[in-house]
């Protein structure tokens, strides 16, 4: 919100008058044409601003003023050319005068003089026409203008690169990839005129007369082409470019990777064979070395001659190839400063995705850059300092290492192996890993069977920081589901706030000391490093699946972590496992027969009384439960015979009502609802009576006694559902309706003596004994009571009564209008 002084000068600015806005137009012209511009003109172009800005309506400027708002575009001062360009990006351009750059005047241009040009281009074709003008500026000489001038056109033709890529013809990419060969490959290798005491991105400038060669980051003198990475006391206009054109490569490889250049047949043959020439002439000059500092020598002086016969675009691909070959190489020296070293590592990263890039547009230089990507990887992998790094080659080996027929199991327990277990606190690593992961999803689970088997790992960077990855985690959690793992997973999706925990006392082990005997400390500190507890947490912090699907002493471990419940990093975690069980069976049922089904029912009924005790996790993961072993069943309904022992033992235990509320509901709904010889046909009527027997024992207990100490009362809902589970039984054997009717009967005499102990709500009660009712009057029909009760598949499934297209809704409101009273 605005303060209340910015909001009074909006509102000035608004509503400012016609004619005092003309006096004050003619008064900054006034104030343009002095010789000095003060602070009194940039107060005036600051107040013109505001007033363009403050309202919707866009104002056209007085032709003089637009004028002398111009010329400011290329004022020496800097804060009058953002203001100018500020001011004029708010007005409409004067008729006729729309991009009215051209190559007289074209000599003005700076980035914020683009800023203004690109925001009053009105269609493609004035960006068109922008290009055009652009790219015969970078055909001119140095001489032919002005120096600054190519500085600022590969910015602006890379952000209408970003934002309309189809503006740029054929002839202008041609053009454009001819002139980044020659800046990357043919830029001057001595120091320019300007002094600097570091590489470009580093340190002052002063005067260097005497022209030296330009230098490695180790300080020795260069025996190659110019890189980014190349250092010296000042920088010539060509190296200059040689960086813009760098920081601009891969974005325009990939956006014009896949426009045809007409090439025919013939072309492609021929291309194919300079490359195995290139491939050739490379693979006898590795051993190579240079006399000045023992350096890798690229062989450019090898493929010049025969990479010049190539057309524009594949020369470009060429030569990327070859700069990003000299990169690695000069990567291997011994920065002398923190900053170049930060340096090394940034341009290894974007030289390894552009040689991924060119390696898929041309297969064949795939057997090129392989031997220069192992030795790259070779290097880094024992260095984790490096892991931002060895993504972009992990991205390699996946995109190509099957072609190049190389073994790439050592990248992938690195990857999904070792960063997980070791750097799941850092957040960027985290963010760059879980990225690679989701865009290679398809890739990584054709080619790399540890994936789907590296869940434990991976869960760490989610159990760490869940609100920042929990979206990564939506779209990878489904590609790790599979008949083989969801057992594992399950049990590893409800232990998450205990890796939680385990992570963040893992770290403070390390950094905290060990407390003495008497002293105040975190038992659970102590207890991780017990080697008596020591097994429970490794189990936790296990880097792959197939050690077992939990641990046996799973109370044990929460015990030892009940004091973490409450840790803010735990709780956090907490939250996001429900989203993520609710994806997990979502998966489930599409990959797993009805034999996992039955044991994730099992495992349901067993978790639901070891989790951790977090505030309000229990609850959530019971509704969670109940939600699903819902639709399993539905899915299923043989799961209920299937594992009636199991069902029953978990509704016959009378303490789960109080403590299992929400699942224990729904696992007696599923007993009353699916325990059917039309569902199953081994449903017997031992198995019926037996249930029932079970059910009914747990409705007398808690309807004739108080509830134990400390417990609530149970929950109306979870009567109303015993007792229907024990009608729907009842109607399908008819011997256990008398038992039924007269514990209905006994409910509503007891309910008409007044209060009960089980229940404290009188309309609680009141809707208690109703539904009673409703099912006694049922059961006295028994044949009536099962249609109602259960109704056959082929009444259930129509629902004639809400289908809108047939006669019935209409018949049916007919009937109980006409039953109703007027």
């Amino acid at each position: 919100m605005y303060s209340h002084g910015s909001e009074s000068l909006i509102k000035q600015a608004r509503e400012i008058q016609e004619s005092e806005l003309q006096k004050f137009y003619s008064r900054l012209v006034k104030l343009l044409q002095g010789k000095e511009l003060g602070h009194e003109t940039v107060d005036s172009l600051q107040r013109l601003h505001l007033i363009l800005s403050a309202t919707k309506y866009t104002r056209t400027l007085p032709s003089e003023l637009h004028k002398r708002l111009s010329s400011l575009l290329s004022s020496p001062s800097e804060q009058l050319q953002v203001l100018s360009s500020a001011v004029l990006r708010e007005t409409l351009p004067l008729s006729g005068q729309e991009l009215n750059y051209n190559q007289d005047n074209f000599s003005q241009l700076n980035s914020h003089a683009a800023a203004l040009l690109l925001s009053q281009a009105g269609c493609r074709a004035d960006l068109s026409s922008l290009c055009a003008l652009l790219l015969r500026s970078l055909e001119s000489r140095p001489s032919e203008g002005p120096s600054h001038l190519l500085t600022h056109t590969l910015p602006i033709l890379n952000t209408i690169l970003t934002h309309s890529p189809e503006c740029l013809t054929e002839d202008h990419m041609t053009l454009l990839s001819k002139k980044l060969v020659d800046w990357l490959r043919y830029a001057s290798i001595t120091q320019g005129g300007g002094a600097s005491s570091g590489g470009f991105f580093t340190g002052p400038r002063s005067r260097q007369f005497q022209p030296v060669p330009i230098a490695e980051l180790d300080g020795t003198v260069s025996g190659d082409f110019f890189t980014v990475l190349c250092v010296g006391q000042g920088f010539t206009e060509d190296q200059w470019m040689n960086v813009y054109s760098f920081s601009m490569l891969r974005h325009w490889l990939l956006t014009y990777h896949s426009v045809s250049n007409g090439n025919t047949a013939a072309d492609a043959a021929n291309r194919q064979q300079l490359s195995l020439s290139l491939s050739h002439s490379h693979s006898f000059s590795n051993d190579d070395r240079s006399e000045v500092d023992g350096s890798v020598v690229s062989m450019v002086s090898a493929t010049s001659s025969s990479s010049r016969l190539l057309p524009p675009k594949e020369r470009l691909r060429e030569k990327a190839f070859q700069y990003c070959q000299r990169l690695i190489e000069q990567s291997d020296r011994k920065a002398h400063k923190r900053t170049d070293t930060e340096l090394q590592k940034a341009c290894l990263v974007e030289a390894v995705c552009i040689l991924d890039c060119v390696c898929l547009e041309d297969t064949s230089l795939v057997y090129r850059a392989f031997p220069c990507i192992k030795a790259l990887f070779g290097r880094l992998s024992s260095d984790l300092s490096f892991a931002r790094v060895l993504l972009p080659l992990a991205q390699f080996y996946l995109n190509h290492g099957e072609m190049a027929a190389v073994d790439c199991e050592c990248v992938w327990k690195l990857v999904i192996g070792r960063f997980p277990a070791e750097l799941f606190n850092d957040p960027f690593l985290a963010h760059e890993l879980l990225r690679f992961l989701r865009q290679n999803l398809e890739s990584l689970q054709l080619r790399v069977p540890q994936y789907t088997r590296s869940f434990p790992n991976l869960l760490k960077f989610l159990a760490w920081d869940s609100p920042a990855v929990v979206d990564d985690f939506v779209d990878l959690l489904p590609s790790l589901v599979t008949a083989g793992t969801a057992v594992e997973l399950l049990h590893t999706l409800l232990d998450l706030p205990c890796l939680s925990a385990t992570l963040v006392l893992q770290l403070r082990s390390t950094c905290l000391p060990i407390s003495e005997p008497g002293g105040r400390g975190l038992l659970s500190l102590d207890a991780f490093r017990s080697p008596s507890y020591r097994g429970l947490f490794l189990f936790l912090l296990r880097g792959e699946a197939g050690s077992g699907d939990t641990i046996d002493r799973l109370s044990t471990l929460h015990e030892l972590l009940a004091e973490a419940a409450d840790w803010p990093r735990v709780i956090q975690c907490s939250q996001t496992v429900p989203v993520l069980l609710h994806i997990f069976f979502n998966k489930v049922i599409t990959v797993a027969d009805e034999k996992l089904l039955a044991h994730l029912i099992l495992v349901q009924l067993e978790r639901s009384s070891l989790l951790l005790n977090v505030p309000n996790y229990i609850k959530v993961i019971h509704r969670v439960f109940s939600c699903h072993l819902l639709r399993l069943c539905k899915l299923h309904p043989s799961l209920v015979v299937d594992q009636s022992h199991e069902l029953l033992e978990f509704a016959g235990t009378t303490a789960n009502v109080y403590s299992k509320e929400e699942i224990y509901t729904h696992v007696v709904w599923v007993l009353g609802e699916y325990l059917s010889v039309s569902c199953d046909s081994r449903c017997s009527v031992r198995l019926i009576t037996s249930c029932f027997e079970a059910l009914e024992a747990v409705l007398f207990e808690i309807t004739s006694s108080a509830p134990p100490p400390g417990a609530d009362r149970p929950a109306p809902r979870v009567i109303t559902t015993l007792m229907s589970a024990l009608a729907k039984l009842a109607s399908r054997s008819h011997d256990l309706i008398p038992r039924v009717s007269l514990f209905l009967s006994k409910l509503r005499s007891v309910a008409r003596g007044g209060s009960v102990a089980w229940c404290s709500d009188e309309e609680d009660l009141v809707a208690i004994v109703t539904r009673g009712e409703e099912l006694w009057s049922l059961l006295k029909a028994p044949g009536v009571a099962q249609s109602v009760l259960t109704p056959p598949p082929h009444v259930m499934t129509p629902q004639w009564h809400r289908d809108t297209n047939v006669a019935m809704p209409l018949r049916l409101r007919a009937l109980t209008s006409l039953t109703h009273s007027q």
